[in-house]
């Protein structure tokens, strides 16, 4: 069976997430957020809801890089949100985007020798 018209043309259209861009540092050494303690996002990162995050909880901090990731478009603030250290220890367990986790692990290969 065949695709129609119509969902042909759905699939053929770009998707956003294929397009998006995500902003990735220059070096994981940038990466001089809290490893410890509450954090706090702004609202235009944290836009679908929870904005303050336990970084001891494992749960919150995974959401938190998850987030900071995803929907960071200036590099300052995945710089003061993220960790390196912390970014090396949680990142085989991050659900993130094909797109996003293959730039990041391309420009730091280290990331998923982690994994």
């Amino acid at each position: 069976m065949g695709l129609s018209r119509h969902n042909r043309e759905v699939d053929d259209r770009l998707r956003y997430a294929d397009a998006r861009p995500y902003t990735v540092p220059d070096t994981l050494g940038e990466l001089a957020g809290p490893a410890s303690g509450v954090v706090e996002l702004p609202t235009h990162l944290a836009w679908s809801g929870l904005r303050v995050y336990d970084l001891g909880d494992e749960r919150q901090l995974g959401l938190l890089y998850e987030t900071v990731i995803r929907e960071s478009m200036d590099i300052a603030e995945v710089d003061r949100y993220l960790n390196a250290a912390v970014l090396r220890r949680v990142w085989p367990r991050l659900w993130l985007p094909v797109r996003v986790r293959r730039a990041w692990e391309q420009r730091f290969p280290s990331l998923t020798q982690a994994a």
